[in-house]
């Protein structure tokens, strides 16, 4: 129970919650910040974790001079902590890719081979661009190297724009945060950037849904 209010209070409350953590656990703070990007990047049961929000508030608690938090230190350690993650999503996915096809329900596969053949033909022609942008998509970002495994994409592929999507994503975010920590305006209006952070992260992902759900009424 305390683990889900935790959760929920860094969903909420992430600038509160990332400063006491700082000032309670000075000499852990990185490790709590590294296992929360590992995490919500690397297992695919847990997608509901603050990417974009934890980055750009710990960017700007670095600005602000908050506790033991260094922005040189910070963004190669989250950098390391996104592609371990979606690394080790990719193995699971590739992992459970035979395992699923195991499944059966009344004789009848639940998974069949073709599905994932088209999964691999996908991953294999659009893969590159889907895993950078994936980064920047809530939720998205934790399913896509779940399911690059799934599909069997080429490691190699995965891995090089892993790296990239990991560069950028970590990269841009935490230091815009850096960047506006020290203006009042982003300070006092600091859950309003969060949310059009998430809004604008979330965006093409409903703007997609939309135009699928466009054709399907006109089709």
């Amino acid at each position: 129970m305390e683990y889900i209010h935790f959760l929920l209070e860094l969903l909420s409350n992430t600038k509160e919650v990332l400063e006491t953590l700082t000032a309670q656990y000075p000499n852990f703070i990185y490790g709590i910040l590294f296992l929360i990007i590992f995490v919500e990047t690397g297992l695919v049961i847990m997608p509901f974790l603050p990417g974009d929000s934890l980055l750009f508030t710990a960017g700007m608690l670095c600005a602000i001079g908050a506790g033991a938090l260094n922005i040189w230190i910070l963004v190669p350690l989250l950098i390391i902590a996104a592609i371990l993650g979606d690394n080790v999503n990719y193995y699971v996915g590739k992992y459970l890719s035979t395992k699923v096809l195991a499944l059966k329900f009344r004789d009848k596969p639940m998974v069949k081979q073709e599905w994932i053949d088209e999964v691999h033909k996908y991953f294999e022609h659009y893969g590159s661009k889907t895993i950078v942008i994936a980064r920047f998509m809530p939720i998205i970002r934790t399913i896509t190297p779940f399911v690059a495994g799934v599909g069997n994409m080429s490691h190699n592929v995965f891995l090089l724009y892993n790296i990239i999507g990991a560069i950028i994503w970590v990269g841009t975010i935490t230091i815009a945060g850096y960047a506006l920590g020290n203006v009042k305006w982003v300070e006092d209006n600091l859950e309003k950037i969060i949310i059009g952070i998430v809004f604008v992260s979330v965006l093409p992902m409903l703007l997609k849904i939309g135009s699928a759900t466009l054709k399907k009424i006109k089709g």
